[in-house]
């Protein structure tokens, strides 16, 4: 098989993120300009993924991240504890005004015909100030990690916390870790740091170290500058175009060993098909498709690449890889907030096959 990549079978550490926490006042299906309440999840691209593996999977994970010294901060490492991720924590005081803060992000549930909506405030941010030498990666790496995992999201939010993926990703190549990143374009954050070109120059430069890819068509044509068909055009659960992207991919990044994304039709917002495809050395490999009734869909791409990541470290072939990832995702649509409640056997379940029949 081409670009085969070996995992390492030992480690102190299964999976290692890098990434921003947040916290997302969600007050469900009422939208935030009429809300009196709010149930605050703790968040973040990067360290969904060491939650969920963490969790679900039980595996051994942590996250390197920002950490403010006040009530928020409080909240927030109570929760990466409870979700058993061990914390690299570079620590922040607050002045007790200004910050420097935890991200929030603000995003009501939608219902029917009336989609989610989401912003931010990122204003000030701890982990916006996050730089290269804040994390001594040698000593990190040295113990023994396995893979390796950043993202889009946190690439965007400044100069520097792309240089520190570049150079944490460095360091996971030196000590033969598996390098992942999750394109997650999100426009209006690139819109705020620099535009289009910048999140091309920077995301290019980042996807030079990285093994597995995920992003869909839309991920691959604006943060890496992919030629390919529109994507509005094709049917979103047709993975002809992301295949057919492949050979641009490759042509770009010959280092890429596995690229794979979910495959989502939204019918309204608490009905939509919902599949997964993955490019892995060269063969294609595409899961089942299901419907399904969304209870909360922020977190399912996440749900989707720490299941995918969890099959490929366990050893399970693509096929089946694939089958996880999507059985995951699907599954955290189910439960509030971003983060999994799911069991390893539910997930085995519903990937074999599995249906909403009571279990007794």
């Amino acid at each position: 098989m081409a670009n085969e990549f070996k995992i390492p079978q030992t480690g102190s550490l299964d999976f290692l993120a890098l990434g921003a926490l947040i916290h997302r006042l969600d007050p469900g299906v009422v939208p935030f300009r009429k809300a009196q309440t709010c149930t605050v999840h703790v968040s973040g691209g990067e360290f969904n993924c060491a939650a969920n593996l963490a969790d679900a999977f039980g595996m051994r994970t942590a996250i390197a991240t920002a950490m403010v010294k006040y009530p928020i901060g409080e909240l927030v490492a109570g929760q990466v504890r409870a979700m058993g991720v061990m914390p690299y924590f570079k620590m922040f005081d607050h002045d007790g005004v200004r910050g420097p803060n935890m991200a929030a992000v603000y995003s009501d549930r939608g219902f029917g015909v009336r989609a989610p909506v989401v912003f931010y405030n990122r204003s000030n941010e701890a982990a916006a100030q996050l730089k290269p030498g804040d994390f001594d990666w040698e000593a990190i790496f040295k113990s023994g990690v396995r893979w390796f995992h950043s993202g889009g999201i946190f690439a965007a939010l400044s100069e520097t916390t792309a240089e520190l993926i570049v150079e944490a990703m460095q360091a996971a190549k030196r000590h033969g870790a598996v390098t992942s990143f999750d394109l997650n374009y999100r426009e209006k954050l690139w819109t705020a740091s620099g535009g289009l070109a910048r999140a091309q120059t920077v995301l290019g430069r980042i996807v030079e170290n990285v093994d597995v890819l995920v992003g869909n068509e839309e991920d691959l044509q604006k943060g890496l500058g992919i030629r390919g068909p529109q994507v509005a055009a094709q049917s979103k659960l047709d993975p002809s175009a992301f295949f057919g992207m492949m050979e641009d991919v490759l042509a770009k990044h010959k280092n890429m060993k596995v690229v794979a994304t979910t495959l989502r039709e939204v019918h309204s917002t608490n009905r939509h098909t919902w599949g997964a495809v993955a490019w892995v050395g060269g063969q294609t490999f595409v899961s089942p498709t299901c419907e399904l009734d969304v209870y909360d869909r922020v977190g399912g791409g996440d749900g989707f690449a720490s299941g995918f990541f969890y099959g490929l470290m366990s050893g399970e072939s693509p096929e089946q890889a694939v089958r996880l990832g999507w059985a995951h995702g699907a599954l955290i649509t189910t439960f509030p907030g971003d983060t999994t409640m799911a069991s390893l056997e539910q997930v085995k379940a519903f990937a074999k096959g599995g249906s909403a029949r009571i279990q007794r």
